[in-house]
């Protein structure tokens, strides 16, 4: 019951070709740096229109938050501006928010 079959296996003759050696880092490491600038000119402004120290940090977070979800996306120089303008905002009613709230706990534990 044991057979054995002989196969026979040809191969056909080696196939070479040239891939040509494109990447898209070049591009994007220009669109990184551009990017960066970026945002350090709107972080910039955003700091020099707002005198206060207290409101460093969270224009600093802001930034970072709307850059990272900018740089997800295809055109993050273009969505970055809009991104960072909400986050910011949303930051100075956090910060208003939480001054506020701590000075009515002050006041509540000096009564």
């Amino acid at each position: 019951m044991n057979t054995k079959y002989l196969i026979r296996t040809e191969f056909s003759p080696e196939t070479r070709f040239a891939v040509p050696a494109t990447t898209a880092a070049p591009f994007r490491a220009t669109q990184e740096t551009e990017f960066e600038r970026l945002k350090n000119r709107l972080l910039t402004e955003k700091l020099l229109a707002t005198a206060q120290p207290a409101l460093n940090a969270p224009l600093r977070r802001a930034a970072n938050e709307a850059a990272a979800l900018a740089w997800v996306t295809f055109y993050p120089l273009l969505v970055f501006p809009s991104l960072f303008e909400e986050k910011s905002v949303t930051a100075l009613r956090q910060t208003v928010r939480q001054t506020r709230i701590y000075a009515r706990s002050r006041e509540l534990l000096a009564a």
